[in-house]
């Protein structure tokens, strides 16, 4: 099932395809593609060029590995999540490596690098799926994540599956229609909440 952005301007194919499925196929995400993924969200724009982002990465090929990430989202995640073939938990050095300050943009340029990852995996045909359920205490633990390091966001990544595969309480979701607020919601000049005449 593809759902295409409605957008009111041009925008690249990625961007127009992107959306959070939650059904994946059972079909390999290649090793060649994945590392295509990774290196997407490696070349992200970053404050001071800190590339503050590191990932733990999962593959369906590692049973092991895979049910160890899949362990760290909350139940209803796993629910789903566990149909992908990638899992994988994005991260944030909360530090500026050339003085130790505390870089408040670690979260952003972690969201650019997620970003790109996602751009280039909708490039490639591939879906992805943010999740901001997962129990970061646990991941911690279970990979030994240094303290200046804060766990981001975990991803489920794969081909887009069939709806009908979902537990019951998710295919309703996955085809409804897609929404977004409007641009006089979002863009502003002069003042917040006045919107941008484009």
């Amino acid at each position: 099932m593809t759902k295409i952005a409605q957008t009111n301007a041009h925008v690249i194919d990625a961007v127009a395809h992107r959306w959070s499925p939650r059904a994946f196929t059972d079909k390999s995400v290649k090793a060649v593609d994945l590392k295509s993924i990774l290196e997407a969200a490696r070349w992200a724009a970053s404050a001071y060029n800190e590339q503050p982002w590191r990932y733990i990465v999962a593959t369906r090929d590692n049973e092991a590995e895979f049910n160890k990430l899949l362990g760290v989202l909350v139940e209803a995640n796993q629910a789903w999540a566990k149909g992908a073939q990638v899992l994988m938990l994005s991260l944030a050095k909360k530090t500026y490596t050339y003085n130790g300050s505390n870089n408040r943009h670690a979260w952003h340029d972690v969201g650019m690098a997620d970003a790109q990852l996602s751009l280039q995996a909708s490039a490639l045909g591939i879906a992805t799926h943010w999740m901001a359920g997962f129990d970061g205490e646990k991941a911690r633990d279970v990979y030994n994540i240094p303290d200046e390091f804060e766990p981001v966001a975990a991803l489920a990544i794969g081909y887009e599956g069939d709806p009908e595969t979902l537990p019951e309480g998710y295919r309703k979701a996955e085809v409804a229609p897609r929404e977004r607020k409007t641009h006089d919601q979002l863009f502003f000049t002069g003042s917040f909440g006045q919107p941008t005449k484009l």
